[in-house]
C-alpha cells in the first residue's frame, strides 16, 4: 500500500484540526480487493482517500467511522460476502470475500499517530514499519493504539496486526524530452519516485513536470557523479541522442539497476550494444528493448502508459500477461 494517495487528505485535515479515521485491513478470507495492510483515511464530511473495496463497503465504513470519530474509541468492522446472497448484510455489494478492518481515529488527541509517521517515510522514501494493537486485555495497550515499530513480541495480553509499508519504487529517466513527460506524470500519479536527467535545460523546467519530480541537468557522460543511479527501481533510456544514450547505457551497466529500458528500435539496440563492448554482457540480461508492452501505442501517451506498464510488471514479478490467459 502507498500511502501518497492519503497524503492530501491528512494535510488538509490537519490544518483544519479536523478528525479523520485510518481504516486499516487487518484479515481477509476469500477473493478481496485489498489485502491486510491496505488503508484508508474518512473525514468527518465523509470525504475518503484510498480504496479498501471496488466502492462497495466505501459507504457503510464512513457511517462507522462517524462514531468512531465522536468516541475515539477505535472498533473492528468484519465483513463476509462470500455468500450468495450477499443483499443480506444492506450492501449489494457483488464481492467475495471477507474482511476484518479496524478503525482508529487520527487528531491532536492523538498527536495525529502514525499519520505524522506514515507521512515522514513517504516523503523520505523509508520504509515504514507498524504494529497495531488489534485485541486487549491490557489498559496500557488499547485497541487501535499504533506502535511505531513492528514489535518482536506482543506485550502481555495483546495481539498485535504488524505490516510494513514499502518506499515507493524510484525511477530514473535518461532524457527529458516531450515524451518523458507523460511517462513522469503517470508513474508520480502511482506514487513513484521520479527523477528526470538531462543536459538540455529547456527540457528540465519543472512547470513540464509533475510536482516532486527531481530535475538533474547534466551531461550524459556526467550523470553517475550527478545521480546516485544504485538506488533506483528502474531507469529508461529515452534521450533520442546516440552518444547521450551511449553514457547513459554505460553507466546504468555498471550499476545494480535491475531494470534498464531503452526506447527505440532493435537496430539501434545493437548498435549501442556493440559500442558499449565488455559492458554489454552487463547490461544485456536487464536491459528491456525496445522498452514497452506491446499495446499498439502510437501517441506518447499511449506508448509512456506501455513503458510505465512494462516497468510496474517487472516490479512485481509479472510477465504482463492478460489476466484472461492466466485465470
Amino acid at each position: 500500500m502507498s500511502f501518497h494517495r492519503l497524503l492530501a487528505l491528512y494535510e488538509r485535515n490537519r490544518e483544519s484540526h479536523q478528525p479523520l479515521v485510518l481504516c486499516t485491513v487487518i484479515r481477509t478470507g476469500g477473493s478481496t480487493y485489498a489485502k491486510p495492510g491496505a488503508q484508508m483515511l474518512i473525514a468527518a464530511d465523509g470525504e475518503y482517500a484510498g480504496l479498501l473495496s471496488g466502492g462497495c463497503l466505501e459507504g457503510d465504513l464512513r457511517e462507522h467511522a462517524r462514531g468512531v470519530a465522536a468516541t475515539g474509541e477505535a472498533r473492528i468492522v468484519s465483513y463476509d460476502l462470500r455468500s450468495n446472497n450477499d443483499q443480506l448484510f444492506g450492501l449489494g455489494a457483488g464481492c467475495e470475500g471477507a474482511m476484518d478492518i479496524l478503525l482508529a481515529r487520527v487528531s491532536a488527541t492523538e498527536g495525529w499517530w502514525p499519520l505524522t509517521r506514515l507521512a515522514d517515510c513517504a516523503k523520505t522514501g523509508a520504509a515504514c514499519h507498524l504494529s497495531l494493537v488489534i485485541a486487549s486485555g491490557n489498559s496500557a495497550f488499547p485497541l487501535g493504539m499504533t506502535l511505531g515499530v513492528t514489535a518482536n513480541a506482543a506485550p502481555s495480553g495483546v495481539e498485535l496486526f504488524t505490516h510494513t509499508i514499502a518506499p515507493a519504487p524510484r525511477l530514473l529517466l535518461a532524457g527529458g524530452g516531450p515524451d518523458a513527460r507523460p511517462v513522469a506524470t503517470l508513474a508520480a500519479f502511482l506514487g513513484w519516485n521520479v527523477t528526470v536527467v538531462d543536459h538540455r535545460s529547456s527540457y528540465l523546467e519543472a512547470r513540464l513536470f509533475p510536482p516532486g519530480t527531481r530535475l538533474v541537468e547534466t551531461r550524459a557522460a556526467e550523470f553517475r557523479a550527478a545521480v546516485d543511479a544504485d538506488g533506483f527501481a528502474a531507469a529508461v533510456v529515452m534521450s533520442h541522442h546516440l552518444e547521450s544514450d551511449l553514457h547513459y547505457l554505460r553507466g546504468l551497466a555498471r550499476s545494480p539497476v535491475p531494470y534498464v529500458g531503452l526506447l527505440g528500435p532493435a537496430a539501434r539496440r545493437e548498435k549501442l550494444l556493440a559500442d558499449l563492448g565488455d559492458d554489454a554482457a552487463r547490461l544485456r540480461p536487464r536491459l528491456r528493448a525496445p522498452v514497452g508492452l506491446d499495446i499498439g501505442g502510437r501517441s506518447p501517451e499511449s506508448i509512456a502508459l506501455s513503458i510505465v506498464g512494462e516497468v510496474h510488471a517487472a516490479l512485481a514479478g509479472r510477465g504482463g500477461r492478460p489476466f484472461s490467459e492466466t485465470a
